[in-house]
């Protein structure tokens, strides 16, 4: 293992956030009712998680973070609205 193969406490602790995002965003779309709004929704996450992917600088990736977690909030409103 390199010394570039090695994640600081810091890129650590923000790539754990990411991936709990990632896990509660699919577990949230699970409870959609309509099954292919479920696929849209996951194949718009997929996306979004890829194409920001190449971020390096921290702040921009807890601003992504923020704004994810917002997302799901308000995924979550709709969910509940519908039922």
């Amino acid at each position: 293992m390199t010394k570039r193969d090695v994640l600081s406490l810091g890129r650590f602790m923000l790539r754990s956030q990411v991936l709990k995002l990632y896990r509660d965003i699919f577990r949230t779309i699970k409870k959609v009712p309509d099954k292919d709004y479920q696929q849209e929704l996951k194949a718009w996450a997929r996306h979004d998680f890829r194409s920001n992917q190449h971020h390096t600088d921290e702040m921009a990736i807890k601003m992504l973070i923020t704004k994810g977690k917002m997302t799901l909030s308000e995924v979550h409103q709709a969910i509940d609205l519908t039922k």
